[in-house]
């Protein structure tokens, strides 16, 4: 007696569809299992029969083969545990034959008294289910809501295999998961606010013309002048996220293992900020199975590297490619896979070892060549790539007493911050009118805008474009360096609300990128 019953698999943050099929015939009783099941997937063995008998269930006394199709793709985790029971109790008769399994995706891990329990990806595999033409999904309770993220497909949370069966042979009916998709909440409430931050006013401007643009920015200063305070608070002024960049971002976290249980997606911009001790495998992603690294988990958002020259620089020159792709591709013998990284950089670090390098008052302890040693951990062309350079200065007992009064808030600086971008995007609207879809389509800020973007959307007033000649000269910026200020430009001048791009935003973009002369030299 043969069954079928669909499931869906896992590659990167990608699914397919999954095909269980289990054929039970008369002879000795055995269990095997076939199509490159992985270790978990084999141990489902001693799972589904626990679970069978502890809720209540008979085992069929026959031989079973279970192939998991397609054959030549490796199979990992322990979501194929429902399907292969259901197919298990099918040929014994114990689902009812005349049950129409063909129209239902079903995954889930079982526990030995018959539960399901949750497993990893959900979101992935539902949106893999409803491509296929699947009408309904069966996922865990604790992953049901995420799953119910996606439309187009029926959602039903399984707390049991009881439950299940009783709802498939029609005894008990299950209730839908209703979705909860579009209940995103516009105001930040990390707890957190740019008010808290006393002086620091050209800080808080590239911070604030970084959340605008999406541009990667770098924050050196001695200890204790509010680089790690302010890179904390970005996320309080960054845009909510769009409803595509939302479903993106739980894919990863929900493959991950990280989004938490009864979540149907996450609504805020994720904030990472890994230890310096990380290995570059942690950073980018990998493993024998590949996962997503920290720079995919921060994607639509915020990675944070704090004491940027205490990474090794193995690890931190493997940033080069993702910052400039917004995408990795690891390959490792099972297989490749791609995983987004959109992230904003922000990096903080001291001046020098010792902190001191420059300071006004305090002597520096470090030799010029310390100095050298420690600045040139920060290799050319990973600067080359960060768009926004600011010096964060010691602020005096004056300074810091004299103003009592909170300074502005982070709603406020959010205000223009999703004003800018509404701008931008009602320009890039009106260029793809144009014909500018090569160029523009897919683009979510101005740090994303390639060459062909550029010349599209950054149009310099004569008097600003002999401005940017001179500093290009003078400087020797890079062709990249010339394409990181033009974006700059183009969103200090979106903060102003202005079509071109005049020499004050041609200025203040070039004195944004210019501080790697004083500390590099280049």
């Amino acid at each position: 007696m043969l069954s079928t019953v669909f499931s869906a698999g896992l590659s990167g943050i990608e699914s397919y569809t999954v095909t269980v099929e289990v054929d039970g015939y008369p002879a000795i009783p055995g269990f095997w299992l076939v199509g490159l099941p992985d270790a978990a997937v084999k141990e489902a063995n001693e799972r589904i029969h626990s679970a069978c008998f502890n809720s209540g269930y008979r085992f069929p006394e026959m031989a079973l083969t279970v192939n998991l199709a397609p054959a030549d793709r490796k199979k990992e985790g322990s979501s194929y545990d429902v399907p292969m029971l259901l197919g298990i109790l099918r040929c014994g008769e114990t689902l009812r034959r005349d049950v129409d399994l063909g129209s239902r995706c079903f995954v889930g891990e079982l526990s030995l008294t018959g539960a399901v329990r949750g497993v990893r990806g959900v979101l992935c595999m539902c949106a893999a289910a409803r491509d296929a033409g699947f009408a309904e999904f069966y996922a865990p309770e604790a992953n049901a809501r995420e799953a119910a993220a996606v439309e187009g497909i029926t959602v039903y949370a399984v707390k049991t295999i009881k439950q299940l069966v009783d709802h498939l042979n029609g005894t008990d009916p299950m209730t839908p998961v209703a979705g909860d998709v579009h209940a995103f909440d516009k105001a930040y409430d990390g707890g957190i606010d740019f008010a808290d931050v006393k002086g620091q006013s050209v800080a808080k401007r590239a911070m604030e013309i970084a959340a605008a643009g999406g541009h990667n920015i770098l924050l050196i200063g001695p200890p204790g002048t509010g680089k790690s305070m302010l890179a904390k608070r970005l996320p309080s002024i960054l845009p909510p996220l769009t409803f595509d960049e939302a479903i993106e971002t739980t894919k990863i976290h929900s493959v991950a293992g990280l989004l938490p249980e009864n979540v149907s997606l996450l609504t805020t911009r994720p904030f990472r900020a890994p230890h310096h001790t990380m290995s570059a495998v942690s950073l980018v992603g990998g493993g024998s199975n590949p996962s997503p690294g920290e720079i995919s988990l921060a994607n639509n958002g915020v990675l944070f590297l704090d004491e940027l020259p205490e990474f090794p620089k193995l690890v931190t020159d493997t940033l080069r490619q993702p910052l400039e792709d917004r995408s990795i591709t690891i390959t490792r013998a099972s297989g490749r896979v791609n995983f987004p990284c959109s992230f904003m950089l922000v990096a903080a670090m001291n001046p020098c070892r010792c902190g001191y390098f420059g300071h006004p008052t305090k002597p520096c302890t470090c030799t010029p060549a310390d100095v050298r040693r420690y600045i040139s951990k920060i290799s050319g062309p990973l600067l080359d790539r960060i768009d926004i350079q600011v010096e964060l200065p010691s602020l005096s007992f004056g300074e810091l007493a004299a103003d009592a009064s909170p300074g502005e808030p982070s709603a406020v600086i959010r205000k223009r911050v999703v004003a800018a971008r509404e701008f931008m995007r009602e320009r890039l609207d009106a260029e793809i009118k144009r014909g500018g879809k090569r160029a523009l389509d897919g683009i979510f800020c101005n740090a994303q805008l390639d060459a062909a973007g550029i010349r599209r959307t950054c149009r310099a007033t004569p008097e600003a474009s002999r401005l940017l000649h001179e500093a290009y000269d003078r400087l020797g910026l890079s062709a990249r360096g010339y394409d990181r200020v033009m974006r700059l430009a183009r969103t200090i001048a979106d903060l102003d609300a202005s079509e071109t791009i005049g020499p004050d935003h041609i200025a203040q973009a070039v004195s944004l990128r210019s501080l790697d002369r004083k500390y590099w030299g280049i």
